[in-house]
């Protein structure tokens, strides 16, 4: 009993180290249900025999034989799949940019007209008619902006991926991956556009396209997974990381198979868990750089423990409350070292004009701008973090 109590003790205690810091003091955590496994209407998928021939599941491996079955697809075939079975074809990594489009914009218009016949429908209880009205005004707002979708999800919170810029032509690409509080409601909208994933998704390529105007540029804002809500053990375990990271794994394997280049990842807080997790024995060339943005940790003991070809980086700005977090791990809680620690091993850089938690993205700092060099591949030009004193950053770069 007193080894129980003891743990007890002990896990209270790096809750409390890890919760306290919060920008709005303590903010209480619910444990999420994660959205894992295929998407819906995948038993239909698999039931359609309309072409002749099976069609792939969904988790098909290697993902480029999805690549290579729609392929061998008429237009006419390829725009009828995406109208029979949109969620499935708009999530379907490996499958062509431009039929993922196609299909998430016909799955959100579905999805919004079945929430607006059940907002009206009286048979319902009042609080479901509500919850579907909201939806559908959702989903109206994400169509009305003619949004490039590369996946949409709505269980759960709700999961998307919104491309800005043109994905097809692009030559650098980055992919903008969130930490708690992100889902379908709030990746473009509340509070500071630049703490919402489409907000900083969108300041970055613009940012690329104010450094390197002759360079084709697009930036991803992947929201695939469920992320933790406030600061509670969910945002203190590794368990919305560990089921998360094979769909980011598998989203990046996507890219690869119709040919767009490697991107670079830029992992904000929780997010820099999941992408850790994610890049961990990835084969090499599939992510170019990564950006480990006001980390907990990456339940690594270095650079090298992370199991990458990629460059590792990392950035906080001396007002991130997460600075002050315990970087431990102690009976399934907390994420270890921290990455901007110079015996890590991540090239650190400055995130110069950046304030608290949320402010990486903001045009004009320092932050925003070496994620943009990074990215670019304009290594030279990237500014390191002046303190801690460490090697410099630019080190060993071609």
């Amino acid at each position: 009993m007193p080894g129980f109590r003891l743990r007890r003790r002990l896990a209270a205690a790096v809750l409390v180290c890890i919760a306290v810091p919060a920008t709005a003091g303590w903010a209480a955590g619910d444990s999420q249900n994660a959205v894992t496994g295929p998407p819906l209407g995948t038993s239909s998928w698999l039931a359609d025999h309309s072409l002749g021939r099976k069609l792939p599941a969904p988790d098909t491996t290697p993902v480029a034989e999805i690549a290579d079955f729609t392929g061998t697809l008429s237009p006419a075939q390829q725009a009828s799949l995406a109208e029979r079975h949109p969620l499935v074809v708009g999530s379907l990594d490996g499958a062509p940019v431009e039929l993922r489009y196609r299909a998430n914009a016909i799955a959100l218009h579905r999805e919004r007209d079945q929430r607006r016949v059940e907002a009206d429908d009286r048979a319902l209880p009042a609080r479901e008619r509500e919850q579907a009205a909201t939806l559908a005004d959702r989903y109206g707002e994400l169509l009305a902006h003619d949004g490039q979708y590369l996946a949409f999800d709505p269980r759960g919170r709700g999961q998307v991926a919104e491309v800005f810029g043109d994905l097809s032509t692009a030559e650098r690409v980055a992919v903008v991956v969130p930490g708690s509080d992100i889902d379908l409601a709030t990746f473009d909208q509340g509070g500071d556009p630049y703490a919402r994933t489409a907000g900083q998704a969108r300041a970055l390529r613009e940012e690329m396209v104010r450094q390197a105007p002759a360079t084709r540029v697009a930036t991803i804002a992947w929201v695939g997974y469920t992320t933790p809500v406030g600061v509670g053990v969910d945002a203190a375990a590794t368990r919305l990381a560990d089921l998360g990271a094979p769909r980011l794994r598998r989203f990046l394997e996507g890219l690869a198979a119709v040919n767009s280049p490697a991107p670079s990842l830029i992992c904000h807080s929780y997010g820099s868990v999941l992408c850790a997790k994610a890049v961990h024995g990835l084969r090499p060339g599939l992510v170019t750089d990564l950006v480990a943005v006001a980390s907990p940790g990456m339940h690594a003991d270095s650079a090298a423990g992370l199991g990458t070809s990629a460059r590792v980086w990392a950035v906080r700005n001396s007002s991130d409350w997460v600075g002050d977090v315990p970087k431990l791990e102690l009976l399934g809680l907390g994420h270890g070292r921290d990455p901007t620690d110079p015996g890590f091993g991540a090239r650190v850089i400055s995130a110069e004009g950046a304030n608290g938690h949320g402010g990486y993205f903001v045009p004009g700092t320092g932050s925003l701008a070496n994620f943009a060099r990074v990215t670019l591949g304009s290594y030279p030009s990237v500014h390191c973090a002046a303190t801690p004193p460490a090697e410099d950053c630019r080190h060993d770069l071609d």
